[in-house]
């Protein structure tokens, strides 16, 4: 069984807009290891239009954008995108499948087909996950900003406090900070 890791970027003061992470080579390059590791990708279907309304062109090079981001263009075309929709059934993007049905036990049962494990880079998704007692781990890329605005990690809520166990930290070199925790159980 893999696990499910919840990987965003995040500001100090806890803002999940993708417009407010520092977006250089080093980032991209950092998303694009923990993708080649992880089996597939899991998002809602806000995410997915998000990504779906830019990467494509970019890995087809109808974007001009440096070479860490083209990398990751392309390594997330090839990559199963697996998207949580009740509203959407059709994601005609490369390799992307519609999740649908009772949420926990197919989202179990994404885990389970997955022994690479499957990364969740939905934030509102990673809640309603979280709640279920689905998220093992968290990769977050701390930036050094404070946004001021939201949105917010877990700004919905959670019904209870989670312990986490450090698994790594490393600076990267434009003052983010990459954390990985695992859930501490029992």
């Amino acid at each position: 069984m893999g696990l499910l890791t919840f990987i965003l970027n995040v500001t100090l003061d806890g803002c999940v807009d993708h417009r407010e992470g520092i977006a250089d080579d080093e980032t991209h390059a950092f998303f694009t290891r923990l993708m080649d590791d992880g089996g597939a990708m899991l998002w809602g279907r806000v995410t997915y239009e998000l990504m779906e309304g830019y990467w494509p062109a970019v890995a087809r090079g109808e974007v001009e954008v440096p070479p860490a981001m083209r990398a990751w263009a392309a390594r997330l075309e090839a990559k199963p995108k697996v998207v949580v929709s009740s509203t959407r059934t059709d994601f005609p993007w490369a390799n992307s499948h519609h999740l649908a049905g009772d949420l926990r036990a197919n989202v179990q049962k994404l885990k389970d087909a997955t022994p690479a494990g499957v990364l969740l880079g939905s934030g509102m998704l990673a809640t309603e996950l979280d709640r279920l007692d689905l998220v093992d781990e968290y990769r977050f890329l701390v930036h050094p900003r404070i946004a001021g605005h939201g949105p917010t990690l877990y700004q919905g809520g959670l019904p209870g406090t989670r312990r986490l166990e450090l698994v790594s930290s490393a600076p990267l070199g434009n003052g983010a900070v990459a954390l990985h925790y695992r859930r501490a159980r029992g």
